[in-house]
């Protein structure tokens, strides 16, 4: 049986797994780590990290199955904004996705200065603070000498592969969220645009998340375990890694991924381009998407944990299922780290609404569960809104434990879930994008679906109500949200 590795680097956690041919999983581990936020609105880490957990997480695997593996595969958060010099070396912290949201005024200049209507034709996608360019504006306005010394621009999963390959290399999918300098009609990057961001940087290669990028080299192998001429592919962002190793990139095709944060991924049969949404390139060649993302998700339920003094997921698990949907007229918006889709606003704040002294910590739980729900609702909508066709909702992610919050989104979004035969997510996706071009193997045959979650009808008047108070919320509160959000940056 030939064998491969499949490495994420994700915002709480790198994972990794060996898998052989068939999809059987050989071993798994897990390195926790911590992101930085120096300041309100920033999310950064150290990307030396991400090499140093590569190499920890590879080497236990190696030891614990006593194999090496034929192939690797590599996958990250994303978009990220990695900076180097001419020697790979990191010249400050890497600028994390979305949830970053330092570049609020950069974006509302390049968007006067390349036109928002053009941007959003050209690129697929508004300037936001998922987009990559804002962030290389940033710092040329804000750390002109680590700017001025950049000449190399890198993601998670391709900060592996030239540490392992020395390739210097970007995938399709990445490069798409690159906004404004990928051309999301040409599928390449737009000249004009880079030039004008940031023309010191060497743009990298382009190719498609499951495309050989080149072999681990002598100096890698040495350090990891892995034979020197192993194959390494692209790679991808980790929404996308695991669409695919959920099976869920076909033609009407949504991914649910319950991470730190919610991702959506729709895969479309034609170009679909929406003020609130992402429009990408697929991880797979020839596909397109049409994505979306909340900016907490998981991230909640982690500070719920916390204030609450620590108790177990599934103490607080068995308490939300014992409060009665609506939390006892409890109603959470979860922007707690602003909000990325559909509304695009940074300065979102979280909001937790009906509270009295009656309710228990299983309300508030569940409210929160609920209210990530309801984002998702939102989501689903402005998809459906922009002419998308959804006919498969496949969820993945390490929220899917326990069933109770995949349930209650399958009964606020009116949706029915496919739950894989594993939900491991990225890291398994990963060694599924090395498997595809080496042994031909196919999501489908490594995972197929375990059990389908449908909704509650009885429960669909009940949250219709709900859903309506929460989209008239965010209206009503958005101007305290924002007098708050600056008092928090000293504003």
């Amino acid at each position: 049986m030939r064998t491969f590795l499949g490495i994420d680097v994700g915002t709480s956690s790198t994972k990794g797994v060996i898998a052989d041919e068939s999809g059987a999983i050989l071993a798994q581990a897990v390195r926790r780590h911590d992101i930085a936020r120096p300041h309100p609105g920033w999310a950064e880490m150290d990307a030396t990290v991400w090499w140093e957990e590569f190499v920890s997480l590879t080497r236990e695997l190696l030891e614990a199955t006593g194999v090496v593996p034929d192939g690797v595969g590599v996958s990250g958060m994303g978009p990220c904004v990695l900076i180097t010099d001419e020697h790979d070396r990191p010249l400050r912290p890497a600028i994390l996705y979305g949830v970053d949201t330092r570049a609020v005024s950069q974006i509302r200049s390049l968007e006067e200065e390349l036109g928002r209507e053009e941007v959003l034709q050209r690129a697929g996608s508004l300037l936001s603070t998922q987009a990559v360019g804002p962030k290389l504006e940033w710092l040329h306005q804000v750390e002109p000498d680590s700017f001025d010394k950049a000449r190399r621009l890198y993601m998670p999963a391709s900060f592996l592969v030239r540490h392992l390959t020395g390739e210097y290399t970007l995938d399709h999918q990445s490069a798409s969220q690159s906004v404004p300098l990928y051309d999301g009609l040409a599928r390449d990057w737009y000249h004009p645009w880079a030039e004008r961001i940031a023309p010191q940087l060497e743009l990298p290669r382009l190719g498609w998340a499951d495309e050989i990028a080149g072999q681990v080299r002598r100096s890698a192998a040495t350090e990891t375990g892995l034979a020197a001429g192993t194959p390494v592919v692209f790679g991808t962002i980790d929404a996308w890694t695991e669409a695919v190793s959920v099976d869920a990139h076909g033609v009407g095709d949504l991914m649910l991924m319950y991470g730190t944060t919610m991702f959506m991924v729709n895969t479309v049969a034609d170009r679909v381009v929406h003020p609130a949404l992402w429009s990408t390139i697929g991880a797979l060649p020839e596909t397109r998407n049409l994505a979306a993302g909340m900016a907490t998700s998981g991230a909640v339920t982690n500070w719920m944990q916390g204030i609450f003094g620590g108790p177990g997921f599934d103490q607080l698990t068995e308490a939300a299922a014992a409060s009665p949907p609506g939390a006892n007229g409890l109603l959470c918006l979860p922007y707690f780290s602003g909000e990325r889709t559909p509304i695009a606003d940074p300065a979102a704040r979280g909001v937790l609404i009906g509270l009295t002294t009656s309710h228990s910590q299983g309300d508030l739980y569940r409210a929160a569960l609920e209210g990530t729900a309801m984002g998702v609702r939102h989501n689903i909508e402005a998809f459906r809104a922009a002419g998308s066709v959804i006919e498969r909702v496949v969820a993945v992610g390490g929220g899917l434990t326990g069933g109770l919050w995949a349930q209650i989104v399958s009964d606020v979004a009116g949706v029915d879930q496919i739950i894989p035969t594993s939900t491991i997510g990225a890291s398994y996706g990963a060694a599924l994008l090395v498997a595809r071009p080496l042994v031909g193997a196919t999501a489908s045959q490594w995972n197929p679906p375990a059990q389908v979650l449908t909704p509650r009808v009885q429960l669909r008047e009940r949250y219709d109500e709900l859903f309506g108070m929460y989209q008239r919320l965010y209206p009503a509160t958005a101007d305290i949200q924002h007098s708050l959000a600056a008092m928090q940056s000293g504003g």
